[in-house]
């Protein structure tokens, strides 16, 4: 017997499954730390330089908690003063212990040492990986890379974690001039494969003054890695789509 035209439809795909996922996540409501101006989010930082200092520091001023670390917090003290009250600083396990959300903004040959030292801690987190890895700086990292891909050299190091990729597209720099710019907002390119935390990251996207474009699941992440034909751009959502073939 021949199958109905329903029974042939073909399934959806991957991308298409994760942006209705994406979706039904946004549909069922913001994070529960954003359900009101009493509970703000809970961003834990690992790293304190130009990366994790200029996110730390736009989320700061939306009203979120931040936490920056480094293996001696004393020495932040003057740029968490500069962030205002609701930045603190405290050592790696302090601030992933703090986080409902992990930034991770470190030279990306400290991901080895990361997955030793916290890897259990970082299970279950949602994760936004904002490092690049590059051959001067990175070694062997750089090698792995290289070989097979951002995405899955992250995915390893930040095993049980629920990943993000997000903030690597652009020099901090750029994040720091765009932020909630007049206009159409900067785009920034996200991908991962748990739909609740894309949810999450894009609205801390939105708050720091950017559009998120969720770009699709983990494995995309190389399309926008630095290197490709998606990094390095400063583009409205609409257009950063176009570039990176996402559907409007």
């Amino acid at each position: 017997m021949r199958s109905s035209s329903a029974t042939r439809r073909k399934a959806p795909s991957r991308r298409a499954a994760l942006a209705l996922g994406v979706g039904l996540a946004l549909l069922a409501g913001p994070p529960a730390w954003a359900q009101g101006a009493s509970q703000p989010a809970r961003i834990g930082i690992i790293g304190a330089g130009n990366i994790g200092g200029t996110l730390g520091g736009l989320w700061a001023k939306a009203g979120h908690e931040v936490m920056l670390s480094s293996r001696h917090p004393e020495e932040l003290k003057g740029l968490v003063e500069s962030l205002g009250p609701k930045a603190r600083a405290g050592t790696a396990a302090e601030a992933i212990a703090f986080g409902d959300v992990v930034l991770i903004a470190v030279p990306y040959k400290a991901y080895p040492q990361i997955a030793r030292d916290y890897g259990t801690a970082l299970e279950g987190k949602t994760v936004i990986d904002a490092g690049n890895a590059t051959q001067a700086r990175d070694g062997e990292v750089y090698g792995e890379v290289k070989d097979q891909g951002i995405a899955v050299v992250s995915a390893k190091y930040l095993r049980g974690a629920r990943i993000v990729r997000g903030f690597n597209a652009a020099n901090y720099r750029i994040f720091a001039k765009n932020a909630h710019r007049d206009g159409g907002r900067m785009a920034i390119p996200l991908a991962g494969d748990d739909p609740q935390a894309l949810a999450t990251v894009a609205k801390l996207v939105s708050d720091a003054g950017f559009d998120p474009v969720v770009v699709g699941p983990l494995a995309k992440a190389d399309g926008f890695a630095i290197g490709s034909p998606g990094f390095g751009h400063d583009l409205t959502a609409p257009e950063l789509k176009a570039r990176l073939g996402v559907a409007p």
